[in-house]
C-alpha cells in the first residue's frame, strides 16, 4: 500500500458533535443516520421496534439507538457523551452525542473539543433558543471548524419555507458575532427521513445538500496545521533485543505541520538541533508524516530527548513559556479560585499550576463578560492566567488545537477539573 493511500486512511474520517435543546431530536437524527446507511443489526432494529410498539408510538423511537443509560432513557433526555461509529462508502464517522442541558455543558465541550465538524439542531416550531445560542458560542470557544444547523421537525410545521427562512436568518445574523468559518442550514425530518439521507419530495423550495451528502463531502483536511511541525514525544523506544541495540526512537502523534526524512529539527525545552534519520510506522519505514499520523521518530544525532519535550522546526517553534492566559470550563462542583494550585497535562508533558488571575466570566448565553468575578463555579467559562512550575511547549489554541489545549487535574483526587484553551503566552 503506498505513502498517499495510508495517509488518506488516516484522513478519511469525520468527527462530528451533536448539541440540541431537550427534545430537538439529536439522538432521534443519530438513529436516522445509523439506520439509514446501514449501520444498525437487525436485532437492534427489532428491539427498537418491540419497545416502540410497547409503549403505543405508531413509528420505530430512533432515539433508543443512542441513549444508552437507563437514568437518559427514564428522563428522556442525553446526559453523558455517547460515541457512535459508523460508515459509508465515501467517509469513517465519528459522532459525540452530546448532552443539550446547561448543568452538563462540560460534557459538551469534552465530546466536542476533537470535533471536526458541529451540529446543531433547532426545533423547527420553537426557532432559535437561548441553549441554540450557547451550543453555537461553545462550537466557537472551541474552535471547530464547520458548523451545520439542523432545523428539525420540519414535518410538524408544513414543511414551511418561511419558517426555515426566518431560523436560517436569525441564526445567520448571530454566527457574525462568532468565529464560524464554515456554516450550512439544512431543513430536515429526523422521524420521516426528510433530507437526513435521501433528499425530500415534501421540500422542493430548498436546493442545498441532504445532511448525508454534506457530511460525506465536507472537506476537513486542510483545517488541520501542515505548516508548523509540532511532534510531542509520547514514549522513548529503546528495544532490548541485541539484534536492535543501537535503536532509539521517539513516538508519539504529529500535531502538526509534515515530518520528513532529512528534515533539520529543532528539540525543546532543551534546544538542541538534529536532522530526521528516520520514520517509522509500524513495521515499515515511511518518507513522510502527517497529522494525525502515530509514528517514530529517528534522529541522526543522540541528542537528549524524553517523554514531554517536542520536536519541531528550527526557525517555526512553539512558545516556550510558564504563563499562560487561557479560556478555562470547569468542571466541578468546587469552584476555581485564585491562588488555586492544581496539576497540569499539556500534550505530553505534567506539571502544577497555579491560578493567578480570574479575569472574567463568560455568560455563553449573553457573550457578556463579568469581570467582578473571584471564582469560575460548574460548567462555567471564563478567561484565566496560570503560572505553570515547567514550561509549556505551546501555541494558541486558534491555530493548533492540540498545542494548544490542556487539561487541570484535582492532585488529591486526580479527578480532572478544567479544560484549558490557550489564548497567548507570555
Amino acid at each position: 500500500m503506498s505513502e498517499t493511500t495510508e495517509v488518506m486512511k488516516q484522513m478519511d474520517l469525520l468527527r462530528f458533535a451533536t448539541a440540541g435543546s431537550v427534545d430537538d431530536g439529536k439522538s432521534t437524527l443519530i438513529g436516522r443516520l445509523l439506520l439509514d446507511s446501514k449501520s444498525i443489526f437487525e436485532d437492534q432494529l427489532e428491539a427498537v421496534h418491540a419497545t416502540s410498539q410497547s409503549r403505543g408510538y405508531d413509528y420505530d423511537d430512533l432515539s433508543l439507538f443512542t441513549d444508552g443509560l437507563r437514568s437518559e432513557r427514564e428522563q428522556g433526555i442525553t446526559i453523558d457523551v455517547a460515541y457512535r461509529y459508523f460508515a459509508t462508502p465515501a467517509r469513517k464517522f465519528i459522532i459525540a452525542d452530546t448532552p443539550g442541558h446547561v448543568q452538563y455543558t462540560r460534557n459538551m465541550v469534552t465530546g466536542a473539543s476533537t470535533a471536526d465538524l458541529g451540529l446543531v439542531l433547532v426545533d423547527a416550531r420553537n426557532g432559535m433558543t437561548e441553549q441554540s445560542r450557547r451550543h453555537a458560542v461553545i462550537l466557537s470557544l472551541l474552535r471547530v471548524p464547520h458548523l451545520v444547523l439542523a432545523v428539525n421537525k420540519m414535518d410538524l410545521v408544513d414543511y414551511s419555507e418561511e419558517v426555515y427562512e426566518k431560523i436560517h436568518a436569525e441564526f445567520t445574523q448571530f454566527a457574525t458575532k462568532l468565529s464560524i468559518p464554515d456554516l450550512e442550514v439544512i431543513p430536515i425530518s429526523a422521524l420521516k427521513g426528510d433530507n437526513v439521507v435521501t433528499r425530500s419530495e415534501h421540500m422542493p423550495w430548498y436546493s442545498g445538500p441532504t445532511l448525508m451528502h454534506h457530511l460525506e463531502h465536507v472537506h476537513v483536511a486542510s483545517d488541520r496545521d501542515m505548516i508548523d511541525t509540532r511532534f510531542p514525544v509520547q514514549y522513548v523506544i529503546r528495544p532490548k533485543s541485541d539484534a536492535h541495540h543501537d535503536y532509539r526512537g521517539y513516538a508519539g502523534r504529529v500535531a502538526g505541520g509534515v515530518m520528513k526524512v532529512g528534515d533539520e529539527v529543532l528539540v525543546l525545552p532543551s534546544g538542541m538541533t538534529s536532522k530526521i534519520k528516520g520514520i517509522d510506522l509500524f513495521d515499515k519505514e515511511i518518507y513522510e508524516a502527517y497529522p494525525p499520523m502515530s509514528v517514530t521518530v529517528r534522529l541522526e544525532d543522540d541528542v537528549d530527548v524524553s517523554r514531554g519535550d517536542m520536536i519541531c522546526r528550527v526557525k517555526n517553534a512553539p512558545k516556550v513559556s510558564q504563563d499562560i492566559d487561557a479560556m478555562i470550563c470547569w468542571m466541578v462542583p468546587d469552584p476555581m479560585r485564585i491562588r488555586q494550585k492544581l496539576a497540569i497535562k499539556h500534550t505530553t508533558r505534567a506539571g502544577r499550576a497555579l491560578v493567578k488571575d480570574i479575569q472574567y466570566r463568560l455568560d455563553v448565553n449573553t457573550l457578556h463578560r463579568d469581570q467582578e468575578t473571584k471564582e469560575l463555579g460548574l460548567n462555567e467559562i471564563g478567561r484565566v492566567q496560570l503560572r505553570t512550575t515547567v514550561p509549556l511547549l505551546c501555541d494558541p489554541y486558534s491555530k493548533n488545537r492540540t498545542t494548544g489545549s490542556f487539561i487541570l487535574i484535582d492532585e488529591a483526587s486526580g479527578v480532572t477539573v478544567g479544560a484549558g484553551m490557550i489564548n497567548a503566552t507570555d
